[in-house]
C-alpha cells in the first residue's frame, strides 16, 4: 500500500487520537482507589498502564523520532515492562493518577507537533509514519489490557456499550473446505505491520476443513455436560495438570446456579448466551474440546489461509473481506460492544470461502508455537517479538471485540501462555480433509 505524506500524517493523527480517547475512557470511569489498586496479580494497576503508554510514546516519538529533550528520564525504569513483572508493579514509585494524566497529555501535545513537522521519510522509523503507527498500536494494545483489568475487577459496572447488532443472514454450513496448495503468508508491504508479521513468504498447506464460525457457548456446554473436565484422555498432560491444580469446571467467570449457567461480564451477572462464541478459555481448554469433538485446532498457517486466501484471484487479501480497512459492518472491533456478536454475524466480513468472524469477536487459539517467519529481522527492538520465540507461547489470531482496527489485520499475530484465561480468547476447530469429525 502507498500513501502520500499528508494522508499518512492524517492517518497517524487519527490513530493516535482514537487511542487516547479510549485510554481516557478506561482511566476516568473509575475513581482513584480503583486506578491504583491491583485487581489481579496477572495485571498491572490501571495507573501503571496509563503512564507506561506515555513513557513509550515519549521514548519513541519525542526522543528518538523528534530528537527532543527527555521530559521524564527518571521514570524510564519504573515503566519498563521487562524490568518489572506485573505482580510487583504496585510497589514501584508510580505517578499518581493526576500526575499520570498530566504526563501523558504533555507528551501527546509535543508528539503532535513532531508529527506535524516531520517529513515522514528518511529511515525505517519514519517511512510510512511507521513509528507513529507503532505507538498507536501499542496504546491500543494496552487499552485492551486495561479492559481485561476492568473485567477482572470486582464491584459494579463502570463501562457500558450497546449490544452487537444481529446481522446473521441465515444458517451457515458448519465447516468449509480450504483447498490445499501454496499461499502467501505474512506481509512485506503492510505499512504498519510489526516485525513478527514479516516478511511475506510462500507456505504450503494441505487441504483441510475449518469451522465457519468460532465455537459457541452452547457447543462448549455440551463438552462440559459430557464430563469434559473429568476425562483426562481429552487433555494434554500439562492441560490436565491445570484442570486438577485449579479445579477447572468451566470457562473463567462462569458459575452454575441450579440448572442454569451464569457468567460475570464487566460487573454484570447474566445467563450464558448459547449462540455467542465461547470466551475466556485457555489453549488447554480449546485443545481438549477439539479432541473431544474428534477435531483439532487449526495451525497458524491454516488459519491465515482460511482468512486471507482468495482462490479465484490466487492472492492473499489484507482482510477476509478484501483489502479495505474494517468498518462496523465487517467485524466487531474497537470496544464498540463489550461482548462477542452471535455466531454467524457480520456476513460482510466473511472470507472468499465463506468463513466468518475471523476478525473481531474473540481471539482464536491456534495449534502452533510462536516462532519467527523465514527471513525474520527484529525491528525496531528485540523485546517486541524475538525474546518470546521458541518458548511456551501459543499463537492467537484474529482479534477480539476489545481490539482496535489499527492493531488488527489478516497478518497480525498475538501470543500468550497456554494457561491464560483472562484474555478475550475463544477458538474454532479444523480437521484434515478426508478425516471424519465426531462433532
Amino acid at each position: 500500500m502507498t500513501y502520500d505524506p499528508e494522508s499518512l500524517r492524517a492517518r497517524a493523527a487519527t490513530a493516535l487520537l482514537a487511542a487516547r480517547d479510549r485510554t481516557h475512557l478506561l482511566t476516568t470511569c473509575v475513581d482513584e482507589p480503583e486506578l491504583i489498586a491491583q485487581h489481579s496479580p496477572l495485571m498491572s494497576p490501571l495507573v501503571w498502564d496509563l503512564a507506561h503508554i506515555g513513557n513509550q510514546e515519549e521514548q519513541w516519538l519525542l526522543r528518538t523520532v523528534g530528537g527532543r529533550e527527555a521530559l521524564r528520564p527518571d521514570i524510564d525504569s519504573v515503566y519498563d515492562a521487562f524490568e518489572h513483572p506485573r505482580a510487583t508493579r504496585p510497589s514501584l514509585p508510580l505517578l499518581d493518577p493526576a500526575e499520570a494524566h498530566g504526563y501523558v497529555s504533555e507528551v501527546r501535545g509535543r508528539v503532535l507537533d513532531v508529527l506535524e513537522r516531520s517529513a515522514l521519510r528518511g529511515g525505517p522509523l519514519l517511512d510510512a509514519a511507521f513509528a507513529f503507527g507503532m505507538i498507536a498500536q501499542h496504546e491500543q494494545q494496552h487499552d485492551e489490557t486495561m479492559l481485561i483489568t476492568h473485567q477482572l475487577r470486582s464491584g459494579p459496572a463502570a463501562l457500558t456499550a450497546p449490544p452487537p447488532p444481529v446481522t446473521s443472514d441465515g444458517i451457515l454450513p458448519a465447516e468449509v473446505l480450504v483447498p490445499g496448495g501454496l499461499f502467501t503468508m505474512g506481509t512485506s508491504t503492510e505499512p504498519w505491520a510489526l516485525d513478527n508479521e514479516r516478511p511475506a513468504h510462500r507456505r504450503m498447506v494441505h487441504a483441510f476443513l475449518i469451522d465457519t464460525a468460532p465455537v459457541s457457548n452452547g457447543a462448549y456446554l455440551r463438552f462440559i455436560e459430557d464430563g469434559g473436565y473429568d476425562e483426562p484422555r481429552w487433555w494434554s498432560a500439562d492441560g490436565w495438570a491445570q484442570v486438577r491444580e485449579q479445579g477447572l469446571r468451566a470457562p473463567l467467570f462462569w458459575r452454575r446456579e441450579g440448572s442454569s449457567w451464569l457468567r460475570r461480564r464487566f460487573g454484570v451477572t447474566e445467563e450464558v448466551v448459547p449462540d455467542e462464541p465461547v470466551v475466556h478459555v485457555s489453549w488447554y481448554e480449546a485443545d481438549a474440546y477439539a479432541r473431544w469433538a474428534g477435531r483439532r485446532l487449526p495451525t497458524e498457517a491454516e488459519w491465515e489461509k482460511a482468512a486471507r486466501h482468495d482462490p479465484v484471484a490466487d492472492r492473499s487479501l489484507r482482510y477476509p473481506w478484501g483489502d479495505e480497512d474494517p468498518t462496523p459492518s465487517h467485524a466487531n472491533l474497537g470496544q464498540r460492544h463489550l461482548r462477542p456478536a452471535l455466531v454467524g454475524s457480520y456476513p460482510d466480513g466473511r472470507s472468499p470461502l465463506g468463513v466468518g468472524q475471523l476478525i473481531g469477536d474473540v481471539w482464536e487459539w491456534t495449534a502452533g508455537d510462536f516462532l519467527p517467519y523465514p527471513g525474520f529481522a527484529a525491528f525496531p527492538y528485540r523485546e517486541y517479538s524475538e525474546v518470546f520465540f521458541g518458548g511456551p507461547y501459543k499463537v492467537l489470531r484474529g482479534g477480539s471485540f476489545a481490539v482496535d482496527p489499527v492493531a488488527c489485520r489478516g497478518t497480525f499475530r498475538n501470543w500468550d501462555l497456554p494457561v491464560r484465561r483472562q484474555i478475550f480468547t475463544g477458538f474454532r476447530t479444523a480437521r484434515d480433509a478426508g478425516v471424519p469429525s465426531d462433532a
